[in-house]
């Protein structure tokens, strides 16, 4: 038999490597508690044989709290994912984000579709969003640390708990590189207290603890990869640090105050590539807070999917340090995101977008692009408010200057009339700028055809195609 070509040999081998997919047991004290059996899904690489995944139970939904389904896997190249709806017939079935485009194949309860890059989806059969099926599919790691390296805590497949005691907690030292093997299960919160250069990296899961991760008065924390199942508080916690980096979170919550991600005078800050779904707001970010002094400014979230079944999917400004003539938020880019749900029932906590301006704080330079929203089921597109919280604060806001908001398209027939107001002559909202807002498919011309309510000192008001 003739030797392939060498040239050939190579092509066929980088073919080979670059097709790979990995899947994860359950640990065995998991395997009948943890477990939904609404959906049954298989993935494989084509042609090869289909690998059987656990479908997670996760729950959703602060009004009711519902159970939904979760699978994930890594993967490079190219895989076939084969999702059959035990109960019942398959009338229709929504992918989520549409953006990446995901056309699935209907046979009876079968549903099959291929994905040619990671993705983090909703698969929604017969409109139904609180029973859905989370797919969360990972880029292959290659970082994974030496178990035995004194500076790396490495918990393996398997379960996982600091002591006897639940809503124990994990500390992690300056220094220290965590990582979660895609089938390990945490049961603690990971606090990272005054440290720096830490990294929390894997495909693992950390489930309902406290708090997610807890980031206090530190710098330069990397988390890259983990899911976090139904925490009692917020999934990560960030509170007068600097330099976080935050990829690849994949977030359920659906209890009081459980927030995806909140920072309290935080700056330099990366969040890239999430997946939230909260009973809370998704991304908050705010001045001071309890133990928390500072600005916060130099923040991006981007490529990213926000999911609010409660409250806003993004808020700005709410706390900050009143006595001490406030602080400044500034400098906020949210880029490239899918909104999949907003239902807030009070009116002054409404908005995909909102900016709450009190407690003396000044928010300047935020910028939302290119960002997709999906009909939801109550708020309003944007709230800019500078306002005096009776609950929350203890002085207006200073005033909200220069937001730019860039190809906004929305989709959907529910949305309240956005608002945007000052409190004061002096204490106003300025220089906003609305281009390229899309309602339905027709460009946006005018505060009218926005259904957007321009109150008191609010001036600067701008559209633009």
């Amino acid at each position: 038999m003739k030797k392939l070509p060498s040239v050939l040999f190579l092509f066929f081998s980088l073919v080979v490597q670059a097709q790979e997919l990995i899947t994860y047991e359950v640990p065995r004290e998991m395997l009948y508690s943890a477990h939904n059996d609404d959906f049954t899904v298989k993935v494989r690489v084509p042609g090869g044989e289909w690998q059987d995944l656990y479908e997670y139970n996760v729950q959703v939904d602060l009004d009711k709290v519902q159970d939904a389904s979760m699978v994930y896997f890594d993967f490079s190249g190219k895989v076939d994912v084969w999702v059959k709806k035990n109960n019942g017939f398959v009338n229709t079935i929504d992918i989520r984000p549409r953006s990446f485009d995901i056309i699935p194949e209907i046979n009876s309860n079968i549903i099959t579709f291929s994905l040619e890059q990671p993705a983090n989806i909703s698969l929604e059969v017969n409109g139904d969003k609180l029973h859905n099926m989370h797919l969360f599919a990972n880029p292959i790691r290659n970082d994974k640390p030496d178990p035995n390296d004194p500076d790396v805590i490495y918990f393996g497949p398997g379960v996982h708990r600091p002591g006897d005691l639940p809503g124990d907690v994990f500390h992690i030292t300056s220094g220290k590189t965590v990582f979660i093997d895609g089938g390990a299960v945490v049961k603690a919160k990971l606090m990272v207290d005054r440290a720096h250069d830490v990294k929390i990296i894997g495909h693992g899961i950390i489930f309902q603890p406290e708090r997610g991760v807890e980031i206090r008065h530190s710098r330069n924390i990397t988390i890259d990869g983990p899911i976090f199942i139904n925490p009692s508080h917020y999934t990560i916690y960030g509170g007068a640090s600097t330099g976080l980096n935050l990829h690849n979170i994949k977030s359920f919550a659906c209890k009081p105050w459980t927030d995806g991600i909140d920072l309290m005078s935080c700056s330099n800050v990366v969040v890239d590539g999430v997946f939230l779904r909260t009973s809370d707001d998704c991304i908050a970010i705010y001045g001071h807070r309890w133990d928390f002094y500072g600005s916060a400014r130099n923040i991006q979230i981007k490529n990213s999917t926000l999911w609010a079944d409660v409250a806003h999917p993004t808020n700005i400004g709410v706390h900050g340090n009143a006595q001490a003539d406030g602080d400044t938020i500034e400098n906020v880019l949210f880029q490239n995101i899918d909104i999949l749900e907003h239902d807030e029932d009070t009116r002054i906590a409404q908005g995909c977008f909102g900016i709450s301006a009190g407690d003396n704080n000044l928010v300047r330079n935020i910028k939302y692009e290119n960002i997709r929203i999906d009909d939801f089921e109550e708020g309003m597109l944007l709230k800019f408010q500078v306002f005096y919280s009776e609950k929350y604060g203890h002085a207006a806001g200073r005033g909200i200057h220069d937001v730019v908001l860039k190809d906004i398209h929305y989709n959907g027939y529910s949305a309240n009339p956005s608002e945007i107001f000052g409190y004061t002559e002096d204490r106003n909202v300025k220089n906003i700028r609305i281009e390229g807002l899309k309602i339905n498919g027709q460009v946006i011309e005018n505060a009218i055809e926005g259904n957007i309510h321009i109150g008191k000192y609010a001036k600067g008001i701008v559209f633009k195609k």
